[in-house]
């Protein structure tokens, strides 16, 4: 299991973020990986909310089927996503108020397909990409909410 952790402190309320990253049609504007939304489940969020996304990983595009599985308005969700070949990953965004404005910690789990022998082929093929991802996307977040 590959685990990235990421974190970043924004000037603006836990609310302000928080509506702005669970907007799934807002994805594209900040998830530097994400190429595609595709079905949104209509109504307000709730557990059992889904999504559907394709991602990027060095050039290759893939789909991922989300559900919201637990959280906490302003303060925390957790995602659950099943990829190609039964490949899984868990999301965790923890929004913490701050001097005013939000501390957002950032946890992505990723199981991938085959045992060991994917895991280490997963390893071999993204590198640090996921890691630098998810910082980059985190940076284009505070300077969308900041007003860059």
């Amino acid at each position: 299991m590959s685990v990235v952790v990421a974190q970043i402190d924004i000037e603006a309320p836990p609310e302000q973020v928080w509506e702005y990253v669970m907007d799934p049609a807002r994805t594209l504007e900040w998830v530097t990986i994400a190429r595609r939304v595709g079905h949104i489940d209509a109504g307000p969020l709730r557990e059992g909310f889904r999504m559907d996304q394709t991602l990027c990983m060095r050039g290759v595009n893939f789909k991922v089927r989300w559900t919201l599985h637990e959280f906490d308005i302003p303060h925390f969700a957790r995602w659950e996503g099943r990829g190609p070949a039964r490949s899984k990953a868990v999301i965790e965004n923890r929004l913490t108020a701050l001097n005013g404005g939000t501390h957002f910690d950032y946890r992505n789990e990723f199981k991938s397909p085959f045992g060991p022998l994917g895991a280490a082929a997963s390893k071999a093929l993204v590198g640090g990409v996921p890691d630098k991802e998810a910082n980059a996307s985190l940076r284009r977040l505070k300077e969308i909410l900041e007003g860059e």
